[in-house]
């Protein structure tokens, strides 16, 4: 919902202002039409039906996966494309011997922070596609809106006045800024989403931000008051040379210049870097690199690193074995560098952030969930 246009169209009813906040709680609690928020006048729900979209994004396409993984593909209001991602995790459904049904496990989102990317990874489809813009805050949260009225539908009631014995809703809990874009060029709309989002049910100590290492916005979350979110690395590579082969934006803020940012979230904020790493087969996969990877990551209790199997699309990258993964995660924990190999989700459905919109024309990001998937169990 465009919340800027909701306080707005009120004020102009002359509507007091606690209005929008009763819209925006029904909103939050996944209600799917004005005609459910029933402490508002009949009259103003009408007038809201027509003057303000339940949701400032328009959804294109949608896919499901086997696993249970749900990908939407949106445009704005002035047709820019981005990706959401729903992943439902087991714990506490109930499976027949076919099927799996996803009920009470974890929930976690994959969010996109802009449409298109500027930034030009090698192994990212959406920097090859023209950068569209800074998504609104607005539009960040309708994405999990989106899935929230999802996910409520099934099983919540209209109000919350029906709401005893009833089946609990499924809980999204999860948040990672790993979709399309590099949130921390957007993250004044970021943060201003986030503050939103423990109204939805996500707490600030369950949201990670992920960055390619963009100086400015790691300090800013370094410094900023307010609650923790977590902070993730795009790293990919342990030397210079080669990361600025795969991420041009190591030319501007090199390696050590990133780890130090790093060093300083972890020293103001108390909390682990999550360093994720994107297993190329016979890139970045050697062991070799995996010392030379450990050797970076000091002191070893601000990092911890993610390594992601690749989620093969159109580009030249093949992913590492399963051998030669094991290996380099062996390799970095013999020196006491924490390390998992997360669980790729989605694949039957193109779940990498971008590959719907490049199957409907509108460009890729095929490292974004390769990054989404460090939000995946480790096994």
């Amino acid at each position: 919902m465009d919340l800027d246009l909701l306080q707005a169209t009120l004020a102009q009813r002359g509507q007091p202002a606690f209005r929008a906040r009763q819209v925006w709680e029904w909103m939050a609690r996944g209600a799917s039409s004005y005609a459910q928020m029933t402490n508002l006048p009949e009259a103003l729900r009408d007038d809201l039906e027509r003057s303000v979209p339940l949701s400032s994004l328009t959804l294109e396409r949608e896919a499901l996966a086997s696993d249970g993984t749900e990908k939407a593909l949106f445009h704005t209001a002035d047709a820019r494309p981005l990706e959401a991602v729903l992943m439902r995790y087991r714990g506490g459904a109930k499976h027949s011997a076919s099927v799996q049904t996803p009920s009470r496990g974890r929930r976690s989102l994959c969010l996109s922070s802009q449409s298109g990317c500027p930034l030009t990874c090698s192994f990212c489809a959406t920097g090859s596609m023209a950068f569209g813009r800074n998504l609104t805050a607005s539009e960040i949260l309708d994405q999990a809106l989106h899935f929230k009225r999802r996910e409520s539908s099934a099983r919540h009631p209209a109000s919350p006045s029906e709401s005893q014995g009833a089946v609990p809703a499924p809980r999204i809990d999860h948040c990672v800024f790993m979709g399309m874009g590099e949130p921390l060029l957007n993250l004044d709309n970021v943060l201003a989403a986030c503050e939103r989002l423990p109204d939805i049910g996500i707490h600030p100590s369950s949201t990670t931000v992920s960055t390619v290492g963009w100086i400015p916005g790691i300090d800013r979350l370094a410094e900023r008051d307010g609650p923790t979110i977590r902070l993730a690395l795009s790293l990919h590579a342990p030397d210079d040379a080669l990361r600025s082969e795969l991420m041009p934006v190591n030319e501007r803020y090199p390696l050590a210049d990133v780890l130090d940012a790093c060093r300083r979230w972890h020293a103001a904020r108390r909390r682990r870097v999550y360093v994720e790493y994107l297993m190329l087969g016979g890139v970045n996969d050697h062991y070799e690199q995996a010392i030379a990877l450990a050797a970076l990551l000091a002191p070893r209790t601000a990092f911890k690193v993610n390594l992601i199997p690749y989620n093969p699309t159109d580009s030249s990258f093949e992913g590492s074995s399963r051998d030669a993964i094991d290996a380099f995660r062996s390799a970095l924990e013999e020196r006491g560098v924490p390390a998992t190999v997360r669980l790729t989700r989605g694949r039957d459905i193109d779940a990498a952030c971008g590959q719907l919109a490049a199957g409907a024309g509108a460009g890729a990001d095929a490292d974004a969930d390769a990054r989404a998937a460090s939000a995946a169990p480790a096994r």
